[in-house]
Order: C-alpha cells, then sequence, then structure tokens
C-alpha cells in the first residue's frame, strides 16, 4: 500500500502553490479550483477527456468552478507522487492504469486478467457496472484516500509485438525476451505464453528493442508509434490480450468539500470525460496501423483457433489470481461478464429479428 510521506507532500504543496500562484491571475472569481494532474501527454485521450470535463463543469457552474490541467508531469512527477498528492487532497483529480492501482489495492488486478474481454462493448459494460461499484466501495473502505468516480481507455488494447518473429499462436512465443511494465500479472503471462518477461522502464524500451536487449513488447497500437517503437518492431499480433484501463479518481478530502450541487455537475462531467476517453484511441488506431505498415510492419490478426490456443495457455492466470488474492474478485468479474454477454446477444437478437 502507498502511505502518504510528509517531505514528499511538502514537496508537491510547495509546487502547487507555484502552479497555482502561474496561473491564479487568469481565474480569480472561482469559489472553487479543480486540479487534473497526470502523466500522460497533452495529444492524448487522457488530455481530450480531461478538456472535455473542464468544459462541462466550468459551463455548467457558471464560473463557480474553475478546472487546470496539468498533463505530462507537469503536477507531480511520477505515480507515487501523484497519488500521494491525489491522497492529502492537494491534487483534485488523478489518472492510473490497473498497474498503479495494483499497488494500491491488489486485487484491483482482476481488470488485467487476460483475455477476460471479448471486445470493446463488453469491456466498457463491465466497467460502467456493479463491479466497478464494488471495487469503488473497497477501496473506500481501505482509508485510501480516492474515490473511484469512472474507468475510461488509455491506449486501446495490448498486443504482442516482435521486433524478428511473427506471433502466430503461443508456441511463436517460446524463448522470447518480451518487455513488461514491472507488474506481476503481466510479467506471469509472459510466462505462461512461453516467453520471458523482462521488466524496463518505459522511457528505456525504444533503446532497449533497438539493442537486442528484448525481442518484443505488450503494448497497443496507439504507444508502440507515438513512441516510434515502429522503428524497431517489425510485427504485431493482435491478440488484444487487455483492455487498457484509465482509473479516473478523486481525492476523498476535496471530494467532501464540495457541495452537492456541484458534486452532481462533477459527476455528470466525468460521464462526458468517459465517453471520449474510450472513443478516441478506436479512432486514432486508423492511422497508427497505417503509419505501422508504412514503415514495413506487418499486422497479423489471430485466426478463432489460435486466438483459442492463447486463451488456453494463459488459463492458468486465472489461478494465479486467485493464489494472490483469493476468488471473490474473480467470481465477481465472471458474473459481471457474463451479464454482459448476455445483453450483448440479446440486443443482437432484437435487431435481427
Amino acid at each position: 500500500m502507498i502511505k502518504k510521506y510528509s517531505s514528499v507532500l511538502l514537496l508537491a504543496a510547495i509546487f502547487a502553490a507555484s502552479v497555482y500562484g502561474s496561473v491564479s491571475s487568469v481565474q480569480t472569481k472561482a469559489d472553487h479550483i479543480i486540479r487534473v494532474g497526470f502523466l500522460g501527454s497533452a495529444d492524448g485521450e487522457d488530455y481530450d477527456g480531461a478538456l472535455v470535463f473542464k468544459d462541462y463543469v466550468e459551463s455548467r457552474t457558471n464560473g463557480r468552478v474553475a478546472v487546470q490541467i496539468f498533463p505530462s508531469g507537469q503536477f507531480c512527477g511520477n505515480e507515487r507522487e501523484c497519488i500521494e498528492a491525489t491522497q492529502s487532497g492537494i491534487l483534485d483529480i488523478h489518472m492510473t492504469t490497473t498497474g498503479g492501482l495494483g499497488r494500491l489495492f491488489g486485487p484491483a488486478q482482476v481488470l488485467d486478467l487476460p483475455y477476460a474481454f471479448e471486445d470493446d462493448g463488453i469491456a466498457e459494460c463491465v466497467f460502467d457496472g456493479r463491479l466497478v461499484s464494488d471495487l469503488r466501495t473497497a477501496i473506500l473502505g481501505e482509508k485510501l484516500g480516492m474515490r473511484l468516480m469512472v474507468i475510461s481507455n488509455t491506449g486501446g488494447w495490448r498486443s504482442i509485438a516482435t521486433t524478428s518473429k511473427l506471433v502466430r499462436e503461443p508456441a511463436d512465443m517460446v524463448g522470447l525476451k518480451i518487455r513488461t511494465i514491472p507488474s506481476a500479472i503481466q510479467q506471469e503471462l509472459v510466462r505462461q505464453l512461453g516467453g520471458n518477461p523482462t521488466p524496463i522502464a518505459w522511457p528505456e524500451v525504444y533503446s532497449a528493442l533497438a539493442t537486442d536487449v528484448v525481442e518484443g513488447t505488450k503494448n497497443s497500437i496507439q504507444d508502440i508509434v507515438s513512441a516510434k517503437l515502429h522503428e524497431n518492431l517489425k510485427f504485431i499480433t493482435l491478440d488484444g490480450h487487455a483492455y487498457m484501463t484509465a482509473l479516473w479518481w478523486y481525492s476523498e478530502s476535496a471530494w467532501q468539500q464540495l457541495p452537492v450541487d456541484l458534486k452532481k455537475i462533477v459527476f455528470e462531467g466525468f460521464q462526458n470525460l468517459k465517453t471520449v476517453a474510450r472513443a478516441l484511441p478506436i479512432r486514432r488506431q486508423i492511422s497508427d496501423y497505417d503509419d505501422f505498415k508504412k514503415n514495413g510492419g506487418t499486422i497479423y490478426v489471430p485466426t478463432v483457433a489460435e486466438k483459442v490456443k492463447f486463451r488456453e495457455a494463459a488459463s492458468g492466470m486465472r489461478d494465479w489470481f486467485v493464489d494472490q488474492y483469493g476468488a471473490e474478485w474473480l467470481e465477481k468479474l465472471d458474473a459481471e461478464i457474463n451479464t454482459c454477454e448476455r445483453n450483448k446477444a440479446e440486443s443482437f437478437d432484437q435487431v435481427a429479428g
């Protein structure tokens, strides 16, 4: 569990004060300042979603609320600092990935179990349902100082990309050195697929691929192209093993200070943020796939039979999760997926006649 460290928070407070001083002349009439800080860049879906949130909240409150957005680590330089600033109320809103949340509340990694969701529709249905409500309640019960507002998407789906060998099925993964984030669940997945997981920090991935330190990575096409990894990666297999969740948090102490009418407007603003941030990766991947192919890359979509092989090879991940965190959250996930798949089938039947 990440705890609050007074020295780090003091530095964050000083920095926040300096940032506020630099923009307060523009926004002096607001009763409430909402600061949104995240590590993603100003040209991604996280920023676009935050802009939509800002427009909605400011326009609906007639100047009572001013929203300040700090992308690219402008407010806090790393995940730990951002989380601590949110816990303390220095930062009002922050976005984490499931990996970042997993360091706070381990069972939340159930959201990262591979091949759990058939498509975007099923994933988004799950992330709007009871599972997330239960997750919010559990985290508030842990007194972590953060309230889960919504789950969006930050980059699309993770796929398997390699430098010199096309991966059509798990047998092609055997022995390959695959870059992962420093997450136990991500490393275990590579092992179960037959590869050798190699944790490498994001800023070092390009050079690691260029110098054959690793022979592949697990990333979305959007992340690959934006970081120019396709200059070294020649194959990408769209196995879609993980939906790249973006969990948006509100500082619990700051939330409790908002009047009820403003809470409702902020809540509605998050619904708009979620809609935009989920849709943009789907749109942007079109040009990213095109760039990948123009650079000489091959895009491969596994057949139904090959996809089954990937699922079977990774089926031990469920046992791994239960060994680590128990069966409760896995059962919640399965129940929610079953509900969403049933609703999808019923909707199709209605349309198909």
